[in-house]
Protein backbone atom coordinates (compact mmCIF):
# COMPACT_ATOMS: atom_id res chain seq x y z
CA UNK A 1 0.00 0.00 0.00
CA UNK A 2 2.90 2.35 0.70
CA UNK A 3 4.21 1.90 -2.85
CA UNK A 4 0.78 2.75 -4.27
CA UNK A 5 0.70 5.80 -2.00
CA UNK A 6 4.13 6.88 -3.25
CA UNK A 7 2.89 6.59 -6.84
CA UNK A 8 -0.25 8.57 -5.94
CA UNK A 9 1.81 11.30 -4.27
CA UNK A 10 4.12 11.50 -7.28
CA UNK A 11 1.10 11.80 -9.61
CA UNK A 12 -0.30 14.58 -7.46
CA UNK A 13 2.96 16.51 -7.25
CA UNK A 14 4.25 16.00 -10.78
CA UNK A 15 1.00 16.19 -12.75
CA UNK A 16 -1.93 17.60 -10.76
CA UNK A 17 -0.05 20.36 -8.96
CA UNK A 18 1.67 21.42 -12.17
CA UNK A 19 -1.58 21.37 -14.17
CA UNK A 20 -3.25 23.52 -11.52
CA UNK A 21 -0.28 25.89 -11.48
CA UNK A 22 -0.33 26.23 -15.28
CA UNK A 23 -4.05 27.01 -15.21
CA UNK A 24 -3.48 29.68 -12.57
CA UNK A 25 -0.56 31.22 -14.47
CA UNK A 26 -2.61 31.22 -17.68
CA UNK A 27 -5.52 32.90 -15.92
CA UNK A 28 -3.24 35.53 -14.45
CA UNK A 29 -1.80 36.29 -17.89
CA UNK A 30 -5.29 36.51 -19.43
CA UNK A 31 -6.41 38.86 -16.65
CA UNK A 32 -3.34 41.06 -17.13
CA UNK A 33 -3.87 41.13 -20.89
CA UNK A 34 -7.46 42.20 -20.32
CA UNK A 35 -6.42 45.01 -18.00
CA UNK A 36 -4.10 46.35 -20.69
CA UNK A 37 -6.67 45.87 -23.47
CA UNK A 38 -9.49 47.46 -21.48
CA UNK A 39 -7.67 50.48 -20.09
CA UNK A 40 -5.10 51.14 -22.81
CA UNK A 41 -7.20 50.34 -25.88
CA UNK A 42 -10.78 50.46 -24.62
CA UNK A 43 -11.55 46.90 -25.79
CA UNK A 44 -11.82 43.56 -24.04
CA UNK A 45 -12.71 40.01 -24.89
CA UNK A 46 -16.29 38.99 -24.05
CA UNK A 47 -15.12 35.62 -22.84
CA UNK A 48 -12.25 36.81 -20.61
CA UNK A 49 -14.18 36.95 -17.34
CA UNK A 50 -15.61 33.47 -17.87
CA UNK A 51 -12.19 32.09 -18.79
CA UNK A 52 -10.48 33.50 -15.71
CA UNK A 53 -13.30 32.51 -13.35
CA UNK A 54 -13.84 28.97 -14.58
CA UNK A 55 -10.18 28.12 -15.14
CA UNK A 56 -9.22 29.36 -11.66
CA UNK A 57 -12.05 27.35 -10.15
CA UNK A 58 -10.95 24.29 -12.15
CA UNK A 59 -7.38 24.67 -10.88
CA UNK A 60 -8.70 24.78 -7.32
CA UNK A 61 -10.81 21.68 -7.98
CA UNK A 62 -7.78 19.78 -9.24
CA UNK A 63 -5.89 20.73 -6.09
CA UNK A 64 -8.53 19.30 -3.69
CA UNK A 65 -6.79 15.94 -3.24
CA UNK A 66 -3.41 17.55 -2.63
CA UNK A 67 -4.92 19.87 -0.03
CA UNK A 68 -6.54 16.89 1.65
CA UNK A 69 -3.24 15.02 1.74
CA UNK A 70 -1.46 17.94 3.42
CA UNK A 71 -4.33 18.79 5.77
CA UNK A 72 -4.58 22.26 4.21
CA UNK A 73 -8.33 22.45 4.49
CA UNK A 74 -10.72 23.84 7.07
CA UNK A 75 -10.41 21.76 10.21
CA UNK A 76 -12.17 22.07 13.57
CA UNK A 77 -9.63 20.66 16.01
CA UNK A 78 -10.70 21.87 19.46
CA UNK A 79 -12.11 18.50 20.52
CA UNK A 80 -9.20 16.58 18.99
CA UNK A 81 -6.62 18.77 20.72
CA UNK A 82 -8.40 18.44 24.07
CA UNK A 83 -8.54 14.66 23.71
CA UNK A 84 -4.87 14.48 22.67
CA UNK A 85 -3.91 16.24 25.88
CA UNK A 86 -5.88 13.67 27.92
CA UNK A 87 -3.24 10.98 27.53
CA UNK A 88 -2.84 7.73 25.57
CA UNK A 89 -6.54 6.84 25.56
CA UNK A 90 -7.38 10.31 24.37
CA UNK A 91 -4.93 9.95 21.48
CA UNK A 92 -6.54 6.64 20.50
CA UNK A 93 -9.94 8.37 20.62
CA UNK A 94 -8.56 11.12 18.36
CA UNK A 95 -7.40 8.54 15.80
CA UNK A 96 -10.81 6.81 15.94
CA UNK A 97 -12.63 10.12 15.43
CA UNK A 98 -10.35 10.96 12.50
CA UNK A 99 -11.02 7.55 10.98
CA UNK A 100 -14.79 7.96 11.37
CA UNK A 101 -14.69 11.44 9.81
CA UNK A 102 -12.57 10.18 6.91
CA UNK A 103 -14.92 7.27 6.21
CA UNK A 104 -18.00 9.50 6.26
CA UNK A 105 -16.27 12.09 4.04
CA UNK A 106 -15.04 9.40 1.65
CA UNK A 107 -18.55 7.94 1.27
CA UNK A 108 -20.00 11.43 0.79
CA UNK A 109 -17.49 12.19 -1.98
CA UNK A 110 -18.24 8.90 -3.70
CA UNK A 111 -21.94 9.77 -3.70
CA UNK A 112 -21.26 13.28 -5.01
CA UNK A 113 -19.19 11.87 -7.87
CA UNK A 114 -21.79 9.16 -8.59
CA UNK A 115 -24.68 11.64 -8.65
CA UNK A 116 -22.62 14.27 -10.46
CA UNK A 117 -21.75 12.09 -13.46
CA UNK A 118 -25.26 12.39 -14.95
CA UNK A 119 -25.04 16.18 -14.51
CA UNK A 120 -21.82 16.31 -16.52
CA UNK A 121 -23.28 14.08 -19.22
CA UNK A 122 -26.48 16.13 -19.33
CA UNK A 123 -24.51 19.36 -19.58
CA UNK A 124 -22.57 17.89 -22.46
CA UNK A 125 -25.67 16.51 -24.17
CA UNK A 126 -27.57 19.81 -23.98
CA UNK A 127 -24.44 21.87 -24.75
CA UNK A 128 -24.82 24.07 -21.65
CA UNK A 129 -22.51 27.07 -21.90
CA UNK A 130 -20.99 29.71 -19.65
CA UNK A 131 -22.55 33.15 -19.36
CA UNK A 132 -20.50 34.58 -22.24
CA UNK A 133 -21.48 31.53 -24.32
CA UNK A 134 -17.80 31.09 -25.18
CA UNK A 135 -17.17 27.88 -23.23
CA UNK A 136 -19.10 24.66 -22.70
CA UNK A 137 -19.85 24.03 -19.00
CA UNK A 138 -19.25 20.28 -18.94
CA UNK A 139 -15.41 20.46 -18.72
CA UNK A 140 -15.64 22.59 -15.59
CA UNK A 141 -18.22 20.27 -14.05
CA UNK A 142 -15.99 17.31 -14.97
CA UNK A 143 -13.03 19.08 -13.30
CA UNK A 144 -15.13 19.42 -10.14
CA UNK A 145 -15.98 15.72 -10.12
CA UNK A 146 -12.41 14.80 -10.95
CA UNK A 147 -11.22 16.94 -8.04
CA UNK A 148 -13.67 15.19 -5.72
CA UNK A 149 -12.59 11.79 -7.06
CA UNK A 150 -8.92 12.64 -6.50
CA UNK A 151 -9.79 13.79 -2.99
CA UNK A 152 -11.60 10.49 -2.37
CA UNK A 153 -8.54 8.52 -3.50
CA UNK A 154 -6.42 10.51 -1.06
CA UNK A 155 -8.95 9.83 1.69
CA UNK A 156 -8.88 6.13 0.90
CA UNK A 157 -5.14 6.09 1.59
CA UNK A 158 -5.69 8.14 4.74
CA UNK A 159 -8.34 5.68 5.93
CA UNK A 160 -5.92 2.80 5.43
CA UNK A 161 -3.19 4.63 7.32
CA UNK A 162 -5.55 5.57 10.18
CA UNK A 163 -6.51 1.91 10.52
CA UNK A 164 -2.81 1.01 10.62
CA UNK A 165 -2.19 3.65 13.30
CA UNK A 166 -4.98 2.19 15.42
CA UNK A 167 -3.33 -1.21 15.03
CA UNK A 168 -0.09 0.26 16.35
CA UNK A 169 1.79 0.17 13.07
CA UNK A 170 3.92 2.95 11.65
CA UNK A 171 2.60 4.85 8.68
CA UNK A 172 4.09 7.45 6.33
CA UNK A 173 3.57 10.98 7.60
CA UNK A 174 3.23 14.04 5.44
CA UNK A 175 5.75 16.76 6.18
CA UNK A 176 4.08 20.08 6.98
CA UNK A 177 4.04 22.41 3.99
CA UNK A 178 6.44 24.89 5.59
CA UNK A 179 9.00 22.10 6.13
CA UNK A 180 8.98 21.34 2.41
CA UNK A 181 9.58 24.92 1.31
CA UNK A 182 13.08 25.73 0.01
CA UNK A 183 15.17 28.18 2.04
Amino acid sequence: MEKAYAVWRAFQEKILARAAALLLIGCTLIALLEVVRRYAFGHSFEWQQDAVTFFIVSAVFLYFGISQRHGEHLNVTVLLEALSAAGPRGRVAVEAIKLFALVVSFLFLLLVVWWGLPEVLESRHYATRTESLAFPMWPFLAALLLGFAFMAVTMLFQIWFEIQKLRGRSVPEEAPVLDRMPD
